[in-house]
């Protein structure tokens, strides 16, 4: 995939309707990175008065829960059989999918429940596969719907604040290289903030376990 030659059209096309087209394509099982968007579309609000940056965020995350709906739906219609088959396809891998990814994506599910679509959105090698193993154990489509939104709005708010600070030191000709300087430390941070939640939730888990009666 020629990310540049992506970047220039969207930068050519901007506006909420390929924000949320972009994203949703991002969210779902085709390969594409946020980071090519989100970014991109905050610094040119913050100098077109046409676009607004929480309107940015806010339609960067409604394209993020229909990619990952469109995940979810066809994991819940298809069954693990046939995921599991296109994953070790030829298309499943110019997806940039395989078997392991998937198998990462349960475990992951299986390991934090149904509170994984939110941690995962967060998580930059689960975020676009979570919506799978949610779809194939058939989670509440309200309650994935609700995890998905919050994660993926603050992930494209972290994002808008990276636009936000590009613009007030990246000249536009280096604005492409910059986002992709920065990608690395986002994924970094995506991980470590993962950590962090799941860390505070087994905290607080262990916290509420009753005490064992150690009286004679």
């Amino acid at each position: 995939m020629n990310v540049l030659a992506i970047f220039q059209w969207f930068e050519q096309h901007i506006n909420y309707w390929t924000i949320t087209f972009l994203m949703t394509i991002e969210s779902s099982f085709i390969p594409f990175p946020s980071e090519v968007v989100v970014p991109p579309a905050a610094y040119f609000a913050c100098e077109n008065s046409e676009l607004n940056i929480c309107l940015v965020a806010l339609f960067a995350t409604i394209g993020a829960v229909l990619g990952a709906t469109v995940n979810y739906f066809l994991s819940l219609w298809i069954g693990r059989p046939l995921v599991y088959k296109f994953a070790n396809s030829r298309f499943g891998h110019i997806c940039l999918i395989n078997q392991k990814k998937v198998e990462q994506a349960e475990a992951y599910f299986d390991r934090h429940g149904v509170i994984s679509t939110f941690i995962g959105r967060l998580i930059p090698a689960v975020r676009q596969l979570i919506s799978i193993p949610a779809g194939l154990a058939r989670m509440n489509f309200a309650k994935f719907v609700l995890y998905t939104s919050l994660g993926a709005a603050i992930w494209n708010v972290v994002l808008c604040i990276l636009g936000y600070w590009l613009h007030t030191f990246v000249p536009r000709d280096e604005l492409f290289a910059q986002v992709e300087h920065y990608n690395s430390y986002l994924n970094y941070g995506g991980y470590a903030l993962g950590v962090i939640i799941v860390m505070f939730i087994a905290y607080n888990l262990l916290k509420k376990q009753p005490k064992q009666d150690t009286g004679s």
